[in-house]
């Protein structure tokens, strides 16, 4: 009897560890293709992005001169520069590496592509950063992303109409819009833990109003948020060092 239960409790294990090993491998192959296809794409759309301006430079003869050219890109990169860097490394734990190529390939990531992916992982009860949270994020970004393009092709091809039809208050609750996406999504994490959601408000607010440069508001709210959240965690016992 003995015998038979090791044979049986071996047995359990081989397969518990052959689901496990099958599932590390089908990730492994997931990650592998979302790189392959994620940079390709984006290459893509690269080269696409470039071919308007260069058809109007080269060929048209509209070449506006390199000094125009590289003081519009030294304008706008000390502008938005820092959220090249800022933005991947803020989205990435939440959109997972597949959400990353497809957020930034459709763009729209705070207003559209975050909150869907966020409401994805909760429909299914998936733990945020974990694999299971990660595809169910791909999947909410990918019908977001649908649903864009599908509302962005009929606004383009009737949005004078329809807006044209709307009374003057409706045109004027749009500017509300981005405010109430931006604070749906943070009160579906405060929800979580309440007491993060109120450090995270309050530092935010203290950074707005602060006199420092709009251009470092951003980044420097978000490190301060994480030092303290991760101070409290340290406090509790949670994290190690």
């Amino acid at each position: 009897m003995s015998n038979a239960a090791e044979q049986s409790h071996v047995t359990i294990n081989n397969q518990t560890f052959g689901v496990k090993r099958t599932e590390s491998s089908s990730m492994e192959l997931f990650y592998k293709r979302s790189h392959f296809w994620g940079r390709l794409t984006l290459f893509i759309i690269i080269l696409m992005s470039l071919i308007p301006p260069l058809y109007i430079s080269f060929v048209m003869d509209a070449h506006p001169g390199w000094g125009v050219i590289g003081a519009g890109i030294v304008g706008y990169a000390s502008f938005i520069g820092i959220m090249w860097v800022l933005e991947p490394i803020t989205y990435y734990p939440t959109l997972g590496v597949a959400g990353t190529y497809l957020a930034f390939l459709t763009g729209n990531i705070a207003n559209m592509c975050l909150p869907c992916s966020s409401a994805a992982q909760k429909a299914v009860g998936a733990e945020p950063g974990s694999e299971k949270a990660e595809v169910a994020g791909v999947f909410g970004i990918a019908v977001a992303s649908l649903s864009n393009i599908i509302i962005l092709v009929i606004m383009i091809l009737g949005g004078t109409y329809f807006i044209s039809m709307m009374p003057p208050f409706v045109e004027g609750a749009f500017g509300f819009v981005l405010p109430s996406i931006f604070g749906a999504v943070l009160g579906q994490f405060a929800y979580r833990t309440p007491k993060y959601g109120v450090v995270a408000l309050v530092i935010g607010m203290a950074v707005l109003f602060a006199p420092i440069f709009s251009l470092i508001k951003i980044p420097i709210c978000v490190a301060l948020t994480i030092a303290v959240v991760l101070f409290m965690e340290k406090q509790k016992g949670n994290l190690d060092g």
